[in-house]
């Protein structure tokens, strides 16, 4: 080839000086476009993107990940324009540069004045996306649920986001940590405030107050509780609906669709629950929420999903078309669709049912509803769905961790009917496994992974038959913990002198959740219960050749604490089984461990029939020395002096 070329350019030269210029130009034009389509092929992937090539796709937050997902998809390079033009950004290509989410301002600028955080259209304005913003809202003691909120959104590359904040320390928290933030003007206490109290109400006002205000400007808002996460991007599901003026989801935990349509309204029979819902800027939406804010300002007793619903509910019907699920509401102009419980899920399709996985669907939010145990009930919940995003240090607690296998009979779990003696048989029998694994964990200092908890029946605060009639609840199932102990008492700091050390707590998915560091992973130690007497069992710090620890069953706390002492730079201790691994405390008062020996919860009388109709449910308590009680048996109070938890 580079003969041809000299050989045509002899040519060239002996001809007339036109034909010169013309082959000069064609090599020059060769050798730089060649210049263009090696440095396109060549150029490294990890630099910046040409603004034509698509972005990755992001997988990051999602709960299930199909194998296409995981694929890099891009467009083919194209070499650029002839002419040296400026390139715009991938932001200012799609027509809007958001400013950049977790980027904390330098530490030696000021902050800005409180007055420029405040709630105007031009704030909202520069967050916009599409015409779409996406907001929450919360006081300080609500900053690690905040945090969890706006990862979820980041990890699923949505910016479009704010976070009104009740309180000046969750505004300058969140300022520096470099989360958009705007200033709610509530000036509420920086404490949690509790379900129910009339501060919780306030904030059910506020966020009404909020929704008024916003909608003026003419975005599309997407209105969010901090208890509940984002699992998928929820905004092309959303833009499905245009001509919905609300989007809400429910209460409903019967399936009305096995898709991913709307609910079918007719069957939907629960509350809306305002915890997530989509408004667009529409005129039937303003005349809802200024009615919705003025009922709530009048009334203080009112609770603001109450008084959504009643709205809402003045009439109902009939549906926009025969396709898309909407149907008309309140005057008779709004126009409502009900998300999928199934996807868009409460603390009981997700937790108890499971019912997106039944249904083989992909769940696009999470809300922790139907829980109990108050916000540690709502934090250790999405820590069970390993969806809360913790510190460091929570994955690597001082003194390490012990866990074990726990021992179910096959005859407790899956055998007879489910009734209230099969549950209460079945979970006490777990709950004494429970009660050895925190007696170690007391002797060892060490941090407890609680075991998952087979239930038979469910947890609710109404009288039921055992699981909710039409829900896709399996029995038995595994519960979350709230179902069983006091997660808040668990974790309540008390008197040490009157309950003795407190012991810490993790999640049953702890050990499998991705956060786990390498140190932890890496520094693990399997304990194999033995019957002492027999070959190779007796109390010895020296592991088999394989690498596991023989330990005898019944041992005392002077042997539990001389031969796990070798072990206090490993990070998990694991026991095959805790059955029969722990004689007893010597002193009768050390078993007071913790707040575990008053823990318990309630449970009202289920299956109510003939003339126990009219009686008023008593409570049934779990109690952690059941076994000690001879005679014990899961039966309601008699009478009101009875209906207590044990002592």
């Amino acid at each position: 080839m580079v003969e041809g070329w000299r050989n045509g350019f002899r040519e060239a030269t002996n001809s007339k000086p036109l034909f010169v210029t013309i082959y000069a130009t064609v090599i020059i034009g060769v050798l730089v476009s060649s210049f263009y389509v090696f440095s396109a092929i060549y150029s490294p992937t990890n630099g910046s993107t040409s603004w034509l090539s698509s972005p990755p796709l992001s997988t990051a937050g999602r709960i299930r990940q199909h194998p296409q997902e995981n694929v890099t998809f891009q467009s083919p390079v194209v070499p650029p324009p002839p002419r040296a033009l400026p390139l715009p950004s991938p932001e200012e290509a799609e027509g809007k540069s958001l400013g950049k989410i977790w980027v904390s301002p330098p530490r030696d600028k000021k902050m800005p004045p409180l007055e420029s955080f405040k709630l105007t259209k031009e704030l909202f304005g520069e967050r916009v996306k599409d015409n779409v913003i996406i907001v929450t809202f919360g006081n300080y003691a609500f900053m690690d649920f905040i945090l969890t909120w706006v990862k979820h959104l980041t990890d699923l590359d949505i910016s479009n986001l704010l976070v009104g904040a009740m309180d000046t320390k969750l505004l300058e928290a969140l300022y520096w940590k470099g989360v958009p933030v705007f200033d709610m003007g509530s000036h509420m206490s920086t404490v949690d405030v509790g379900w129910g109290s009339p501060t919780f109400h306030k904030m059910g006002r506020e966020k009404v107050i909020l929704i008024d205000s916003v909608l003026p400007f003419g975005y599309q808002l997407l209105m969010c509780d901090t208890d509940m996460v984002w699992l998928k991007n929820p905004l092309p599901y959303l833009a499905r609906y245009p001509e919905a003026d609300v989007l809400t989801s429910s209460d409903q935990v019967v399936p009305t669709v096995v898709d991913d349509s709307l609910d079918i309204w007719q069957q939907v029979g629960a509350a809306y629950n305002i915890g997530i819902f989509h408004w667009r800027p529409t005129e039937p939406a303003k005349k809802l929420a200024k009615e919705w804010k003025e009922m709530l300002l009048a009334d203080d007793k009112v609770w603001d999903q109450n008084g959504f619903n009643e709205i809402v509910r003045k009439q109902l019907g009939p549906s926009v078309d025969g396709d898309s699920g909407l149907f008309y509401a309140y005057d008779g102009n709004l126009k409502v669709g009900i998300l999928p419980a199934s996807i868009f899920c409460s603390g009981h399709t997700y937790f108890v049912q499971a019912m997106y996985q039944q249904l083989r669907l992909e769940p696009y939010a999470l809300h922790t509803t139907f829980q109990y145990a108050g916000t540690e009930g709502k934090r250790h919940r999405l820590r069970e769905g390993m969806v809360f995003f913790d510190p460091p240090e929570y994955y690597d607690a001082p003194g390490g961790f012990i866990s074990f296998k726990p021992s179910i009979p096959k005859s407790l779990l899956l055998d007879g009917k489910h009734t209230i003696e099969s549950h209460f048989t079945l979970v006490n029998h777990q709950m004494k496994q429970i009660r050895s694994a925190l007696a170690i964990a007391s002797l060892l200092n060490r941090t407890l992974v609680m075991p998952p908890i087979w239930c038979r029946l469910d947890r609710l605060w109404f009288g039921h038959p055992g699981t909710l009639v039409g829900s896709m609840t399996r029995q038995p199932f595994i519960c979350p913990l709230d179902h069983v102990f006091e997660v808040n008492i668990m974790l309540k700091e008390l008197p040490e002198d009157e309950f003795g050390p407190g012991i810490g707590i993790r999640e049953y998915s702890f050990l499998d959740n991705p956060a786990l560091p390498k140190q932890v992973k890496e520094s693990w130690l399997d304990v194999q219960l033995c019957q002492e007497g027999k070959e190779g069992c007796e109390a010895t710090n020296i592991t088999t050749p394989s690498g596991f620890l023989k330990f005898p069953k019944r041992s005392n706390e002077d042997t539990f604490k001389a031969i796990f002492s070798s072990f206090n730079d490993v990070k998990v201790i694991k026991f095959s089984s805790v059955e029969d691994a722990f004689t007893g405390f010597s002193d009768k008062a050390s078993r007071s461990f913790g707040p575990w020996n008053i823990q318990t919860w309630e449970r009202r009388e289920i299956q109510k029939t003939g003339e126990e109709e009219n009686k008023t449910p008593g409570h049934i308590y779990y109690d952690m020395y059941w076994d000690e009680k001879p005679g014990w048996k899961p039966v309601p109070p008699q009478t009101p002096e009875e209906d207590h938890p044990p002592v």
